[in-house]
């Protein structure tokens, strides 16, 4: 159900109250502005108004104080006309592996809608260099009837939500932000100056968009780049975490990644995706992501055929093994398993005829092609049940010590494990 709306002007209305938006509004509360939401889920703002959080780093304490003071989440667009700053945090991704900027769309002519003069209109939501002046700026003006520069202000500032991470979020995280003028630049540092302690300024709105794209693909070239030195590795028979021990003690020149079983969650995969498709537009070639993609995509396949071998090497059939799978979400202790190469994973076990099982404390349900796979309470059990273990995801409940006293054989994706039973990626 929805709020009644506020007859006074709200501070700040965030639109899209998901992982990067609602840590925004926490953040933007606890520095004592006032607050309102929008999105187009009834449930997310029913669960709000009463208190309750759907992301993992905003407590329900957190919402429920928000919720005392005042704010209300709301699926009527009427919350946005109260704004004095408006936030898009809508997600971007691929639809049918191209950029999918549907949801920017639809919310971009919501607020123009809604939107009143001298009101800070920010985009938070990735997306190509050229979205904010191209895409955004035309749809506000043709909605409001006003002119962005002019009589509303537009700013480009892309989110940097780490999920799970415990020492940097909102208010310690250095905000990019980007302005189609000075004077928009200007309302926007005026803004998140209030509850951000760094604010760094973009020549703008291109340069900031620019720049998220080119620190994620940092990391997805990088990762692809020990991912694929994992794999000669295994080839010629060399510890691949050892390597990376001894690398990462330089104390300069080397920054250090981890191979993995493939790459996941809404920004590393996709956000790569972005900057491929404008430079295509462009007549230009990435051919250093063309290749980084090729490993990372292999990576899962790599998986499965390892778990293959392994087990024809204890002459157990494939069809029939069971396998469980330990951990499905993308990170770490957290419960979102978007683009997880547990999906790839599971599905090429599935295919080969394997009997597929898996254990995650914080995820309740996985569907892989089409079916649900079934979920065990206890990894121990499953342990002593199964043929082989494969550590996909390692989080914090999973002792290492007790792991490998399962005696099951187990394949280490992640480099956490050591043991008679154990093998690596």
């Amino acid at each position: 159900m929805n709020a009644p709306l506020a007859r006074s002007r709200v501070e700040l209305v965030v639109v899209g109250l998901g992982y990067v938006g609602l840590p925004l509004l926490a953040r933007a509360f606890e520095s004592g502005m006032s607050t309102a939401g929008f999105d187009v889920s009834e449930a997310v703002v029913e669960g709000l108004n009463a208190g309750r959080s759907h992301v993992t780093d905003v407590p329900d304490s957190a919402v429920a104080d928000m919720a005392a003071a005042g704010f209300r989440a709301s699926t009527d667009p009427a919350v946005i006309s109260e704004a004095e700053t408006v936030v898009l945090c809508v997600p971007t991704g691929l639809a049918e592996g191209v950029p999918d900027l549907s949801a920017v769309r639809a919310a971009v002519r919501t607020v123009g809608e809604q939107l009143r003069p001298n009101t800070l209109v920010v985009l938070e939501s990735t997306s190509y260099p050229g979205t904010t002046e191209e895409l955004v700026r035309p749809l506000l003006e043709r909605a409001s009837g006003l002119v962005a520069g002019e009589e509303f202000h537009l700013v480009y500032s892309p989110e940097r939500i780490d999920p799970g991470n415990e020492f940097f979020g909102v208010r310690n995280t250095p905000k990019i932000v980007g302005g189609i003028t000075p004077l928009c630049a200007k309302h926007g540092v005026a803004f998140y100056g209030r509850f951000v302690d760094t604010l760094v300024v973009s020549r703008g709105t291109r340069e900031a968009e620019m720049a998220k794209l080119l620190e994620n693909t940092y990391r997805y070239v990088n990762i692809a780049l020990v991912n694929e030195v994992a794999l000669f590795c295994d080839r010629t028979d060399i510890d691949v975490w050892d390597v990376l021990h001894c690398a990462g003690t330089k104390p300069f020149g080397y920054a250090p990644f981890q191979p993995g079983p493939g790459v996941g969650g809404h920004c590393i995969p996709v956000d790569p995706v972005y900057l491929e498709t404008m430079a295509d537009g462009a007549g230009f070639s990435f051919r250093t992501l063309a290749a980084a993609r090729a490993v990372n995509a292999r990576m899962p396949e790599y998986v499965v055929a390892r778990t293959e071998r392994l087990l024809r090497d204890r002459e157990q059939p494939v069809e029939g093994a069971r396998v469980l799978l330990l951990g499905v979400s993308y990170k770490p202790d957290i419960a979102d398993t978007r683009e997880s190469p547990a999906y790839p994973v599971a599905s090429g076990l599935l295919r080969s005829g394997a009997d597929v099982v898996y254990h995650d404390p914080g995820v309740r349900a996985l569907e892989v092609d089409g079916r649900e796979l079934p979920r065990v309470d206890s990894a121990e059990e499953a342990l002593r049940a199964a043929d082989i273990a494969i550590l996909l995801q390692d989080h914090s409940c999973y002792d290492p010590v007790r792991l490998v006293a399962s005696r099951c054989l187990l394949l280490d994706t992640r480099g956490k494990l050591a043991g008679e039973n154990v093998r690596h990626l």
